[in-house]
């Protein structure tokens, strides 16, 4: 039976292919205040400027490719059980090719009814005020903001709970609840944290390798040894 591994996934995984990163050292999000463009009272706010800001950062994906951290992950499969977890809402890792990829914050390219979140569409083009649900209802990103909840959160802790390897990768494990996740790794599993700014994070966690490099060249290092251990 193959071992299992989970990959918790951040913002600096996908920056690396010029997806700009949710927290800038001035507190905006591409010249937007955070609770102005994801939260449901900036939506309530100005919907116009939540449906230009997520059109545009739309319009950006489609023209970005997956990178070798990306593609890197997917080499995995050949011998190991693999989920991605990403808190990212870009479709780059199933691109890369990866085969099981749970999303925790939405997806950019989907748009969901504002009556019925049950009602999920595909969405490659913009949003806008004309776009309808089929019942009748304006289409919002399919993205969960600050102050909702995050419904993938319990399947997500209960697919952690079954790592034989769990590796983080580009977050600064300060959004929760998706940074709770990895105390839900078991105690005997082996740990790994990518990141640049790897001194930072938490070190006091059973197991835990910290590497201090960015996703395109300490993913890649990373699966080689894991590779080479099967």
């Amino acid at each position: 039976m193959k071992k299992k591994i989970v990959v918790l996934t951040g913002a600096g995984i996908s920056a690396e292919s010029g997806i700009q990163t949710f927290r800038g050292a001035n507190g905006l999000w591409e010249g937007h205040r955070i609770e102005d463009v994801a939260s449901p009272e900036g939506w309530k706010r100005n919907r116009q400027l939540v449906l230009d800001f997520y059109n545009l950062r739309r319009r950006l994906l489609l023209s970005v490719e997956p990178n070798e951290g990306h593609k890197a992950l997917v080499e995995l499969e050949k011998k190991y059980h693999v989920v991605v977890i990403t808190q990212n809402v870009d479709d780059l890792h199933e691109r890369a090719g990866s085969s099981l990829v749970l999303h925790l914050h939405g997806e950019l390219l989907k748009a969901r009814s504002t009556l019925d979140e049950s009602l999920i569409y595909d969405w490659r083009e913009d949003i806008t005020s004309e776009d309808k649900c089929e019942l009748g209802f304006q289409l919002r990103p399919h993205i969960v903001w600050f102050g909702e909840m995050v419904p993938r959160m319990e399947d997500a802790a209960l697919i952690t709970e079954k790592a034989d390897i769990f590796i983080v990768i580009g977050t600064s494990l300060q959004v929760y609840p998706a940074a709770s996740l990895l105390y839900f790794a078991p105690s005997h599993s082996r740990k790994f944290l990518i990141d640049p700014n790897a001194d930072e994070l938490p070190s006091k966690v059973e197991n835990l390798r910290t590497i201090k490099a960015s996703a395109t060249t300490g993913v890649p290092d990373l699966v080689r040894l894991l590779m080479s251990e099967v």
